[in-house]
């Protein structure tokens, strides 16, 4: 089979693989239909995440059909189609029943293009298939589901329920990336009386008002971005501050924003130590939460999409909704675009298995 696979100093390359085979009897097999790129996957090609075996099949997130079952999967069978969660999960150690499943310690957790092979390919095993594959029915489309893998459940469970939104807050997203637009999404769904989103981009500005934010704030000039913060709040600051960047000067406008007895949600993936001004903060009686998605809202995220509370639309331009896995490592193909997504007006890619069984 094909699979995008990462080999070392910054390259990933499209390659002939032995096609998977089931190694434990609650394994699956799934041939890929849809899948995406996350920016997880670019830190990888960097050479930024720790003990990777070069030759691991890159991605976590997909949509597909099961080819295979072992004999222990009671609850799928051959032919249903599946969302492929980026967290695998046994669903039988403390962890798991402590809906921490991004911490399994039975081998689940955040494995796929990371520990074992992902979903950037025609083919993916998939262990403890019957808790980390989710049946796909005929009222959600493939284009929604792919962002139930990992994207909407990061926001949502990180950023948002973090937080306990509630109908009386005012609420600042810093980043209006794809993990903050799925954060701006859920958080929407709680009716928040003001959401604010704060980036250097007014092209994702735009995408942002569009996806239903109250306001938004360009912040290149924090200080300035800070000011009209507390202006658009009456000077209180904001309840809640979601960070879905991962720099220090984000992080520090949801530090300078916050309002008194308000939550600060990190999302965004931090890869050094970022200055935490405890001296001012303590006495605001403030809470800070952050987190690995343990991709444990899937289920709740689809009756909302079902429902209408949450479009998905805006979390892909339609222009990059049909790359092929067979060119995924070309010029101008998924890769090359999601790796550029500033230069391309790029949010989410969605990437076609085109290649014939």
């Amino acid at each position: 089979m094909k699979a995008l696979v990462w080999k070392g100093n910054g390259e990933v390359k499209l390659i002939d693989k032995d096609t998977p085979k089931l190694i434990k009897d609650s394994d699956a097999i799934v041939h890929m239909e849809t899948t995406t790129i996350c920016g997880t996957d670019l830190g990888i090609k960097h050479d930024k995440i720790p003990y990777m075996d070069k030759g691991t099949t890159l991605g976590h997130e997909g949509v597909g059909t099961i080819v295979k079952v072992g004999v222990d999967v009671k609850d799928l069978k051959v032919g249903d189609r599946v969302i492929v969660s980026a967290v695998s999960t046994c669903g039988i150690c403390d962890n798991c029943k402590k809906n921490l499943q991004a911490h399994c310690t039975n081998g689940g957790g955040w494995i796929f293009g990371y520990k074992i092979d992902g979903t950037l390919a025609e083919y993916v095993r998939v262990p403890f298939a019957d808790h980390s594959l989710i049946k796909l029915d005929n009222d959600i489309t493939v284009d929604q589901a792919i962002f139930t893998s990992d994207i909407l459940p990061t926001g949502y469970e990180i950023g948002v329920l973090k937080a306990n939104i509630k109908p009386t807050d005012s609420v600042l997203i810093v980043g209006a990336g794809a993990v903050g637009t799925a954060a701006l999404l859920t958080a929407l769904t709680f009716n928040p009386k003001m959401v604010i989103v704060a980036d250097i981009n007014d092209d994702r500005l735009e995408l942002s008002k569009k996806s239903g934010a109250t306001h938004v704030v360009n912040s290149r000039d924090a200080s300035k971005a800070a000011e009209e913060i507390y202006m658009l709040t009456n000077g209180q600051g904001v309840d809640v501050a979601i960070e879905a960047v991962g720099y220090p000067a984000t992080f520090d406008l949801a530090q300078v924003t916050i309002a008194v007895g308000g939550h600060i949600s990190v999302v965004g993936v931090h890869g050094k130590p970022v200055p935490f001004n405890l001296n001012n903060l303590w006495i605001k009686n403030i809470t800070v939460s952050t987190g690995l998605v343990s991709a444990n809202t899937t289920v709740d995220l689809l009756s909302k999409i079902k429902s209408g509370k949450i479009s998905t639309e805006l979390l892909s331009k339609p222009e990059h909704r049909n790359f092929k896995l067979s060119k995924i490592d070309q010029p101008n193909e998924a890769f090359d675009i999601f790796e550029n997504a500033e230069k391309h007006h790029a949010m989410k890619v969605i990437i076609r298995n085109d290649i014939e069984r």
